[in-house]
């Protein structure tokens, strides 16, 4: 004989189980540790250093 589902329940899991691939799309999309979080912020620190460093000042410009 065949097995009894409830369909109620059959219908949560399944959706349990698309969010949950959902989620694991995204942790490996978006996820990132907190040392690369950190390696990011320093490179961009240093960039805009090394960008701005060859400015002039706007408030020591003669007229």
């Amino acid at each position: 004989m065949a097995e009894i589902v409830n369909l109620r329940r059959a219908r949560k899991a399944k959706a349990r189980d698309v969010a949950a691939s959902g989620a694991a799309a995204n942790r490996a999309k978006y996820g990132r540790t907190k040392a690369e979080k950190a390696l990011r912020t320093a490179e961009a620190t240093r960039a805009d250093k090394s960008a701005k460093h060859g400015r002039l000042d706007p408030r020591r410009r003669k007229p």
